[in-house]
Parts: C-alpha cells; structure tokens; sequence
C-alpha cells in the first residue's frame, strides 16, 4: 500500500521479469504512478500495455489510460500534442482524450499502403491474402419504425456483395438476419439471440442507441462490427468495430483537399443541421492543424431564399473579372480567380443541392468565384442536368460506388435497374451495406496490418488501433450539369492509388437519406 515504494521497485531500470509477469509489472507501475499523482506517467504505462491485452482486459486498460488523460484537462493535453512529432504513439491516445472532453481534433488521414485481397501465389486462384470468414453471421437491423427505411438499402446492398461473392467462387458464412427494433433493449436481445443461435460475428446494430446499449453490456462473447458509433464518445470494445458515414471525416478531407491545392484561407457557409455543421467543426480543425485559417463562417438562414445579405456580411474577395466571361485560362468559372488576395482562398459549403442551388447563382452575382468544395451532401445521387448547371465548378467528395470508380465491384446501373434502393441518394446507404459484407472477410487482417485498406464502395477503408473504421473518399466535380469523378476514377489526395484487387470490399455506415444527405441514425 506504499505508492512510492511500489513506483521505485516497479520502476528500476534493471529490474527483469519472465514475459508472462510483464503486463502484470506495468499494471503495478500504473497504479504506482496515478497514487503519487503522475497521472501523465500512469496513461503512458497503461498504453504501453495495450497491445499485450486482448477482450475485456484490454477495454478496461484503455478506458483507464483515457480517464487519466482526461484528468490531465485540455490546455496540457493541447500542449503535450503541439510539442510531439506525428508518429508518436501518445498523440492518438491526447486526440481520443479531447474527443471526449468535447474538442474537435484534427483527424490524421489514414495511411493506404496496401490493398487487401492480394491473390497468394501458387495457393489457387480464388485464395487471397487476408480473407478469412467466420461460419455463421448475424445482421441487426430494426425492421420496422423510424429506421425502416435507412436499413432497406443496408440490407440490400448487404446481400448484393454478399451474393457478388459467391459468383466469384469465394468462401461464405451463412446469414441471420435479426430485428433491432430501432430500440437500445431491442438490439441487446438481438444480440443475445443471435449469440445463442451460434454466430460468430454480428453486424450491426444500426442507430447509435442501440450501438451503445450493446457495447454497455458487461462482456462481448461475439466480435461485433456496429454500423454506428455511439454517441457517448468512449472507445468500441476489444472485439468490437465501428463503422460510420461520419460528417467529420468528410469536412476534415475537404480541409486536406484545398490545402493540397495551396488554399490555406477558407470561407465556410452551411447550413444549420447537425450534419453540415459537424462537418463545419471538423474542417476547421482540419484547416488549422494544415496551416490555414478559416477567415469567416456563415449558417445559411433557416427558410431563406435570398443569402445577400449573409454574403456581403463575409467580405469575401471579388474577382476583376466577371464570372460570366471565363476565358481560355480556364473553362470553369468558378475556377476564373483573380490574381493575388484571392489566389490561396477558398470556400467550403455544407448543404442540400436545393440550397447549394440557390446559394452559387447569387456567389457569381455577387462577383465572387473562389474555388469551391463541399460535403457529399450536395449531390442528390443521381443526374440533373437542368438543375445541377448552378453548381458546375463545385467539387464535393463522396463514395466511389456512385460513379463506378471503383474497379472491381458490381456496376451501379445494372443493380439499380433491379434494386431502385441504388438509385439517388439511398445508393449512399446502399454502399454502405456492400461494404458491411466486404469487410466481414477482411475485419481482423485490417486491425492487425496498419496501412492495409479495403477498396470499398463507399471509400477506401482502414482500420484504426481502436477499431474503427475509416473511409478516404473520391472527389467529383460538377461540369455542364453532371457531376463525374476527377480524372474519371479514383482520386486520393496525399496517398497512393493502385488498382484493387479483383474483389473489392468495405465501407461505413449512416442513416436515412434525404435528398442526397446520409443522416446518422440516431
């Protein structure tokens, strides 16, 4: 019970132990450092414990190392993170901490350095590296209620991969599909039941009530891939996975996207709902840690038509010439900047098409023509020519799926033309269910090969050290009314972009989708 004379004997440099007790020896050291007050000491031990445990053991260390990080407060925190170098093992642990103390952080892109899904040589043609299926899966979904219609194209998009696969010869599981009920209590005794059927991993539950109330649970026998995160902010369990359309990721990769292109000073102008605005929060942070700045923001009056005034209220730069008069220095006039002020600024919008609509006319009206860029949400999911004009010159990032720019998975057109639930804005959803499937096989070899990714339809996937799953997108742009991926495949800023494997795979999840927006289900 004496603290220092525990840190002293856990801490002699010389002091050697057999393997089996290593773990044991820094949980004492830990403890040894938090009752003397070194809390920073304490969470550094308990992260170097984290890849020696597994299941309950390592959940529980993990919810220990943040709850002493998040003593530590924000100002030190914020102040240990600006003094480290990126690859510090730490500076996943500081940003994970603020999370939870309600700070928006900068999001480190993934590192793709190798598709998954290699074919092994000499081992047949249809084995390839990584792929591993357990024998029975179950797929938690509410069927009826309010989410009846986000989990339609899950489900059906779940199915079409899963069936994809089986026309190229490779191993599957057998399928339950289970009713959530929409509901916390609903997901835990599908959850439950499923366990009890005999399956060996669980996809799903889908709002973020019920992906909480599973992870609630005192033990998770069954790995579990959510297709949500909960809102609570903590960790997923030891063998659980989180998988989601986050607004975040979206506005941090807009933040990335102009400043790989030098535009460092940005004018951001959404709308007012949760999803543009998390996305707002995230690109700002985003832009920052980058070097930019976000010179002034702006929330599109609720029921408005007429943004004149929030515009002129902006001071954003004009340009010397008219938008109406592009010339051959560039065909797209959103494109046509001015020279100097203008050269490194941006905009970055967050909005449905009908806003984005009314919202570019009136920018170009105005004399204003800096380069624009925005969340996926203002594509509607499919063409409209006549309408989409008044965006041409927007980039917007989205899913690869809805352009076909993925090579390697079923073609968008022929599936729609037998499931509608892949047209529009429901093919969001709809790929976000293919990719549910595509990453069953590959869950484990993601988590366990950093730098490996999944050629997915909705983005390309990684998995991060604590198991959540995260999706770098395509960029798109729109030009005489029709929005087409850049350089007509995909495009990845920053990382490297070779061809996938014959099966492609994964993704991330949402909700319902209204007019083109993925909602996160509540």
């Amino acid at each position: 019970h004496d603290a220092q004379t525990a840190l002293r004997l856990t801490s002699q440099p010389n002091v050697q132990v057999p393997p089996a007790l290593q773990v044991r020896l820094l949980e004492l050291r830990a403890r040894a450092m938090k009752d003397t007050g070194d809390l920073w000491g304490a969470a550094r031990t308990r992260v170097q414990m984290d890849s020696e445990l597994r299941g309950f053991d390592q959940a529980q260390n993990r919810r220990q190392a943040l709850d002493l990080l998040t003593r530590l407060g924000v100002a030190p925190l914020k102040q240990r993170a600006a003094a480290m170098k990126p690859g510090d093992t730490m500076l996943p642990w500081i940003n994970e901490a603020l999370r939870q103390l309600g700070v928006t952080v900068a999001q480190a892109q993934p590192e793709l350095q190798q598709a998954v899904g290699m074919l092994l040589p000499g081992a047949g043609a249809n084995v390839r590296e990584g792929y591993q299926v357990p024998t029975q899966v179950a797929l938690l979904l509410p069927a009826n209620g309010n989410y009846a219609a986000a989990s339609m194209p899950i489900r059906q998009g779940f199915f079409a991969a899963y069936f994809d696969a089986g026309s190229n010869h490779a191993p599957r599981p057998s399928i339950r599909v289970y009713d959530s009920k929409g509901t916390a209590e609903g997901a835990v005794q599908a959850y439950r039941q499923a366990l009890g059927d005999g399956a060996k991993l669980v996809v799903g539950p889908l709002t973020r009530g019920e992906v909480a109330a599973v992870f609630s649970q005192a033990q998770l026998p069954v790995p579990v891939l959510a297709l949500n995160h909960p809102d609570d902010r903590k960790l997923p369990a030891g063998n659980a996975s989180e998988f989601g359309l986050l607004p975040e990721t979206e506005g941090a990769q807009a933040a990335d996207h102009m400043a790989e292109r030098g535009l460092l000073r940005a004018y951001v102008l959404v709308s007012s709902d949760d999803f543009a605005q998390r996305a707002a929060s995230a690109f700002k942070a985003e832009l920052l840690a980058r070097g930019g700045e976000v010179v002034d923001m702006a929330v599109l009056p609720v029921g408005a038509t007429n943004y004149a005034d929030t515009i002129s209220g902006m001071h954003m730069p004009q340009t010397t010439t008219a938008p109406a008069t592009a010339t051959s220095a560039t065909d797209d006039p959103a494109m046509a900047v001015g020279i100097g002020a203008t050269g490194n600024a941006g905009i970055f919008i967050s909005m449905r098409p009908k806003d984005a609509r009314l919202l570019l006319p009136q920018l170009r009206i105005a004399q204003i023509s800096l380069p624009m860029f925005a969340t996926s949400h203002v594509y509607a999911g499919s063409d409209d020519v006549a309408d989409d004009r008044d965006l041409d010159g927007l980039e917007f990032c989205d899913a690869p799926w809805l352009f076909d720019a993925q090579p390697g998975l079923p073609d968008r057109a022929s599936i729609a033309t037998k499931l509608p639930a892949a047209s529009d804005g429901a093919a969001r959803l709809f790929a976000f269910g293919m990719d549910a499937w595509n990453l069953v096989p590959y869950l484990d070899w993601l988590r366990a090969h950093p730098g490996s990714y999944m050629p997915g339809a909705s983005g390309q996937l990684a998995a991060d050290q604590f198991g959540r799953i995260r999706r770098v997108l395509i960029w798109a742009k729109f030009e005489n009314g029709l929005a087409r991926p850049l350089s007509g495949s995909l495009q990845i800023d920053a990382v490297p972009s070779s061809a996938p494997p014959e099966q492609a795979a994964p993704a991330p999840a949402s909700s319902s989708a209204d007019n083109g927006q993925p909602a996160t289900p509540d």
